[in-house]
């Protein structure tokens, strides 16, 4: 399965991998609207800093993925190319997925009251993080 890594020797912290997923993610799938209209859907791409190092943390999409076994509600899925969603239509906001990854890459979406993570961008062939990073820090590959 295809996956994000980081080459964190590069990422300067820009955080443009956090604005296009949260631009991929609206209802319009434009930056003014996804900023100043919509309810604005939480990045699953988080930049984490210390110092002058950074670096792009998302989700795994573990082959054990412990999300996925705590689930109480199957909203954490494995799909059939390998990538782990999340059924917001499922989630009942326990939180048991944030609790159990090994990497803090699910968050809590307050608003909807949902688990939220990174989902490789479904139906983009290259997610909009890779694709977009300036400096190539992010590299989707086998």
């Amino acid at each position: 399965m295809r996956r994000i890594y980081v080459k964190e020797d590069v990422c300067i912290g820009c955080r443009l991998c956090e604005i296009y997923c949260i631009v991929q993610h609206s209802k319009s799938k434009n930056i003014i609207k996804a900023f100043r209209d919509e309810p604005r859907p939480l990045p699953g791409v988080i930049v984490e800093e210390k110092g002058p190092i950074s670096f792009a943390l998302q989700c795994r999409h573990c082959d054990d993925a412990p999300c996925v076994e705590s689930c109480i509600t199957g909203a954490m899925q494995r799909m059939e190319d390998g990538r782990i969603i999340c059924d917001i239509d499922r989630c009942v906001g326990c939180w048991t997925c944030i609790m159990v990854c090994p990497y803090g890459a699910i968050r809590m979406d307050q608003n909807r009251k949902v688990a939220s993570k990174c989902d490789l961008c479904i139906g983009e062939d290259i997610p909009v993080c890779v694709k977009n990073c300036p400096n190539e820090a992010l590299m989707y590959e086998e």
